[in-house]
């Protein structure tokens, strides 16, 4: 972590297998070329397309990944709630009353600790567990980190785009950094906001992209067209990790550099079967 600054890469909810693979076969390349000092992936639905196995999760942290965020699906296997409470690495919704951590700090090296706090919206979410309000939640746990570290990061994952818009105002000087995620599809809105927050709608996903955001699309459409409810199996083909990157100044903890990040997997299409 040469220099003032420190490049944080943020990737969008990675899909099952297709997810996994990218992650296995492109991470260890996009850090070297976008010299990226710190990873945060949002893997809610890294098994099967919906919820974090203890498997899967082990398998992402392998890979090299530094910070694992979720968000409502991390409720799908009994087994996530207490995987949450034994690995730091893995984070649950700051706001969610369950076992483990909504926040945390990092020291990848050179003495720059880096916080994180992942936190889930209310509007159009089934609330799965307890909740408190998502804007009280956050905000306290950013300003908790800030009496360690400068350099906060929030992943909020929530489904409307005013929710995530209003959280990024709300912590506009507070956190280094406030990405959304949940929605799959990678916004065109990333900046620096006035008091020197980076901002992003939503991260897109890292996953296939040939279907309907991470799903199989005929199994889609069948559920939007008929009254048929079939499991819809995670697509394939089009894998593609999307996300952004940002430059923090490690004194100030203002972000002072974004980038809107995207690549895609070439090679063999992958299968959309099995988790």
């Amino acid at each position: 972590m040469a220099g003032k600054t420190i490049r944080v890469l943020c990737l969008g909810d990675l899909v099952g297998r297709p997810g996994r693979r990218a992650i296995r076969e492109c991470l260890p390349q996009i850090k070297a070329e976008y010299q990226v000092d710190f990873t945060i992936v949002n893997v809610e639905n890294a098994t099967n397309g919906a919820g974090l196995r203890v498997k899967e999760g082990e398998e992402l942290l392998g890979y090299g990944i530094d910070c694992m965020t979720s968000g409502d699906h991390i409720l799908d296997f009994p087994e996530s709630a207490d995987y949450c409470e034994k690995e730091y690495r893995l984070l649950r919704p700051v706001n969610y009353e369950m076992k483990g951590r909504g926040a945390w700090i990092y020291d990848p090296g050179s003495g720059v600790r880096i916080g994180v706090v992942n936190a889930c919206g209310h509007v159009f979410m089934k609330e799965r567990c307890k909740t408190q309000n998502v804007f009280h939640a956050t905000r306290d746990a950013v300003e908790k980190l800030r009496e360690e570290t400068p350099i906060v990061f929030v992943d909020m994952h929530a489904e409307a785009t005013s929710e995530k818009v209003a959280m990024g105002w709300h912590l506009d000087g507070k956190a280094s950094a406030v990405f959304g995620s949940h929605t799959h599809v990678q916004t065109a809105d990333l900046q620096v906001l006035p008091g020197g927050t980076g901002y992003i709608t939503d991260l897109g996903m890292t996953g296939p992209h040939h279907g309907v955001i991470g799903r199989d699309a005929e199994a889609v459409l069948k559920r939007f067209t008929t009254d048929e409810r079939h499991f819809m199996k995670v697509a394939k083909g089009w894998i593609k990790l999307t996300g952004a990157i940002f430059e923090v100044d490690v004194s100030s903890g203002k972000c002072v550099g974004t980038q809107l990040f995207s690549h895609t997997l070439e090679g063999v299409e992958e299968t959309g079967e099995g988790a």
